[in-house]
């Protein structure tokens, strides 16, 4: 090697070394035009020169692994290489300036960057008038990050990064990349450990697992032609609205011949008829983004900025929310911020350090999922966390985020014994930096884009959830109802002899109904892990399982609150969601399953086309009982009303398998009444038990009112009955 010390251009010995071991913390101090002087470090070229204007500018090779130097032309230069018989010519990255601005690094250090997706990731771009992609990371306590990819032999000496003091972010922009280049982040620690390469945090692609690279893409572009939808979305999203959600997981809803897994426009071709027919709202899809681990159905994201790749490009997924917005169906997507997985290709000791998690397993390490916490209270983290909540909206349209496992988020002692959560700075149980957290999302998402929503999977008590955030609440739109789930499954489950005993069960809901603006949810979560499918819970023989799922899906349409319901449940699936298998479609050849999923269609039109069914879903002025006190017979009546002045619906439910003859309610009006949904009619495989179509209600006074009607009582059975308008 030349005697550096010799040279008169800040060259060290020292300086080389660490440029040739990877481990310079500054290679932009090192490589690229110094004062007339070229360097370039270029371990696969045995020859180098620079070339401007025709002119040629040979580089000498001063150490044998491959670093150059020499005199270089001023301006813009493309490097010459050659190794053996091939040549090649590249720009060299270390010629170029920086593409943050000054402002994105105050915004990134300060933690208050709406876009950050715009800046951090992968973006191919034409920079100085070249054409390449200008990759950025925040790695705060690293002592080196490189990009490496297949471009430069996964070699992490080749391509190491800026630094930007100020936030902790290194950028690179790397001439000549396009994309679908597969990368990931070489990082040396603060100690120069080398860690396990690492996949873009900001990534907008990903390779399908079990491959972990991330790929080139940039943020996905999509000639929307949703205009008409999102003019009136927010209308459709309102707490008066009437809104009633499928829920799916797209890798088995539907599968093609031989199990093949469906892509993004295949599912759309299925699944934007289905809802239609079905009469559904509201898609929600499990987590999309890319996450390593099949079997966790996307709850163990390591892509927040990433469709999952085992369905297609972004722009497909964009592609599949265009027609449904078109279709005029609005999409819900499942968001994870509470946990991340401890692969060694994602967040977990990002730069070395525990940067996206705490340090702490007290407050770091979720026992239940064997999965790490974030730090709420880090500016960045919440920023990071923010922007992946306002991408899926921004990007692709999607109307609701319905944030997972909110009450793990909430409390420090979630799922802890006394002695494994650390107390808050009041020596509390809340964790104050997620409930800011939440509140600034939540306050973003409905600022940032007006008409779009967030939903909470939250399963305590905590007060305010879905209440506005300037009157001390969470923010969130609505709130899953997980204890009207709990008790009203409980029921159903129960030998119908042994109803009597726990009316209370249907009844309690209605205490705090009105409480938060709920979600009543059948979701995934019923239909796993042993549980068995909806229809295998419902007590008795086949066919009074049958009809305890219609009376209950109807006792559920007729409730206050939005509905969810989750896939194969609308034709009362068999068998126990397996994530690996298609729906068992074949089983809408029984007419008792078809007749499940023809109530379904028609639960969900009479909700939408009646105001008094849903426009008071979230007011205790829509809501009145007529009779929750039968329970001997397992009886209740009730009745809903509308603010616009549409008629009231009044509901009756018959849970025993016994028809009970000359069986008078009162009602709220004189006049015809008309039935106007049985579950135990025959097109939904009941045994057809009824009354007239049509009815006047006699001036016998019953139950408080009026006017009542004798009617006869379907067993196991719901009937809806409204003022007859004809």
């Amino acid at each position: 090697m030349t005697d550096v010390a010799q040279l008169h251009d800040g060259l060290t010995t020292a300086a080389i070394e660490a440029i040739l071991r990877g481990q310079h913390h500054d290679p932009f101090s090192i490589l690229g035009p110094h004062d007339g002087q070229l360097r370039v470090f270029a371990p696969q070229a045995a020859e180098v020169s620079a070339l401007t204007n025709g002119k040629s500018f040979p580089l000498e090779k001063i150490h044998p692994e491959g670093f150059f130097r020499g005199p270089g032309p001023e301006g813009p230069y493309e490097l010459a290489m050659r190794a053996g018989d091939h040549e090649w010519q590249v720009d060299d990255p270390y010629r170029f300036g920086p593409v943050l601005g000054e402002m994105d690094e105050y915004l990134l250090a300060e933690g208050s960057h709406r876009r950050l997706y715009d800046k951090l990731g992968a973006h191919p771009m034409t920079h100085e008038g070249v054409p390449g992609v200008a990759f950025a990371v925040w790695a705060p306590n690293a002592r080196r990050v490189s990009v490496v990819g297949h471009f430069n032999a996964w070699d992490g000496r080749r391509h190491p990064m800026r630094r930007r003091l100020g936030p902790g972010i290194w950028e690179l922009f790397i001439p000549g990349l396009t994309t679908g280049e597969i990368y990931k982040y070489e990082i040396l620690s603060a100690h120069g450990q080398r860690l396990p390469l690492k996949a873009d945090p900001v990534g907008f692609a990903h390779q399908k697992s079990p491959e972990t690279g991330s790929i080139v893409h940039g943020l996905p572009e999509h000639d929307w032609q949703d205009t008409d939808w999102m003019s009136v979305r927010a209308g459709h999203q309102d707490r008066k609205a009437p809104i009633s959600i499928y829920e799916v997981h797209l890798g088995s809803w539907r599968r093609g011949g031989d199990a093949e897994i469906l892509d993004y426009d295949a599912l759309a071709d299925l699944l934007v008829p289905y809802l239609e027919r079905m009469a559904f709202t509201h898609v929600e899809f499990l987590p999309v983004g890319e996450h390593p681990f099949t079997g966790s159905w996307g709850y163990q994201p390591i892509g927040l900025f990433a469709p999952t790749s085992r369905f297609g490009s972004p722009e497909a997924f964009a592609r599949l929310v265009d027609r449904l917005h078109q279709a005029g169906i609005g999409v819900i997507m499942d968001w994870v911020p509470a946990h991340f997985p401890s692969d060694a290709h994602g967040l977990a000791q990002f730069d070395g350090t525990a940067l996206y998690e705490h340090a702490d397993p007290r407050q770091g390490f979720h026992q239940d999922w064997n999965t790490l916490i974030y730090n709420f209270g880090r500016r960045e983290v919440a920023n990071f966390l923010q922007a992946s909540a306002l991408y899926w909206i921004d990007r692709f349209h999607v109307d609701a985020l319905r944030v997972d496992a909110v009450a793990s988020m909430l409390y420090l002692d979630y799922s802890r014994q006394p002695g494994e959560w650390v107390p808050n700075r009041h020596g509390g149980n809340q964790n104050l930096e997620a409930i800011d957290f939440l509140r600034d999302v939540n306050t973003r998402v409905t600022t940032d884009h007006p008409g779009a929503i967030t939903i909470a999977e939250e399963s305590t008590a905590f007060p305010m959830v879905s209440r506005p955030v300037d009157q001390g609440g969470l923010g969130f739109g609505f709130k899953w109802n997980m204890g009207w789930m709990n008790d009203t499954l409980a029921y159903f489950r129960l030998d119908p002899i042994h109803r009597q005993h726990h009316q209370h069960d249907l009844t309690f809901g209605l205490v705090y109904a009105f409480s938060e603006d709920f979600v009543l949810p059948l979701s995934h979560d019923e239909v796993v892990h042993g549980k068995g499918s909806l229809i295998r819970q419902m007590a008795g023989d086949r066919w009074q399982k049958f009809a305890n799922l219609r009376a209950y899906y109807a006792f559920m349409w007729t409730h206050p609150g939005k509905k969810l319901l989750f896939m194969g449940c609308e034709f009362a699936q068999e068998r126990e969601w397996n994530h690996d298998q298609s729906l068992d479609w074949h089983l809408l050849d029984d007419p008792m399953h078809s007749g499940v999923q023809q109530l379904v269609s028609d639960l969900n039109r009479l909700y939408r086309d009646t105001p008094a069914l849903h426009r008071l879903d979230c007011d205790p002025e829509g809501f009145e009982w007529i009779d929750a006190s039968d329970s001997a017979q397992s009886v209740l009546v009730w009745m809903r009303k509308s603010d616009d002045g549409a008629p009231p619906v009044v509901i009756v439910c018959n849970l025993t398998p016994i028809v009970r003859e000359d069986y008078r309610i009162g009602v709220p009006l004189a006049g015809a009444w008309r039935e106007v949904l049985n579950t135990d009619a025959e097109k939904y495989g009941g045994s057809g038990v009824g009354n007239a179509a049509v009815w006047d209600a006699e001036a016998v006074a019953w139950h408080g009112r009026h006017h009542s009607l004798n009617l006869v009582l379907p067993p196991l059975a719901t009937v809806v009955l409204m003022p007859d308008q004809s």
